[in-house]
């Protein structure tokens, strides 16, 4: 896709994969890196994971925040207790749109951790080198 946009990432799993022994494993010089079903250490580097990773595309800002919010409305009997995050639909138009990343992450039932993100891409803001994920 050319022009700005953003892919969609998810991952839930355990909280004990996060730290198998060590976060090495979600580092892109580790030989598991990519294989790893985990999410990475640092956000950008979901664009090194393969490209079978990325849920969808949203070159719109509006459509990347409607499907944000839509995810955690999906995930929302997963959260500890009575609090469900409810970012700002606005403020993820608003980052989406200045060529930001829009993650969260938290821990929910079962020592399970949910990861819900949009990462901007063509160019990265943080790391432009990374080539965008083709399908």
């Amino acid at each position: 896709m050319a022009g700005p946009h953003h892919h969609a990432y998810i991952w839930l799993g355990s909280g004990d994969v996060l730290v198998k022994p060590g976060d090495a494993h979600r580092r892109p010089g580790h030989p598991e890196f990519r294989s790893a079903q985990v999410m990475p250490l640092e956000c950008a580097d979901w664009l090194l994971k393969p490209a079978a990773r990325m849920e969808a595309t949203f070159a719109e800002p509006k459509e990347g925040a409607e499907w944000y919010a839509a995810q955690l409305a999906q995930y929302a009997d997963l959260f500890n207790g009575p609090h469900v995050p409810d970012p700002s639909y606005e403020e993820t138009v608003r980052a989406l749109a200045a060529g930001e990343d829009r993650v969260g992450g938290w821990w929910v039932s079962g020592g399970r951790f949910l990861s819900v993100n949009l990462i901007a891409c063509s160019p990265h803001r943080v790391r432009p080198d990374y080539a965008c994920p083709q399908r």
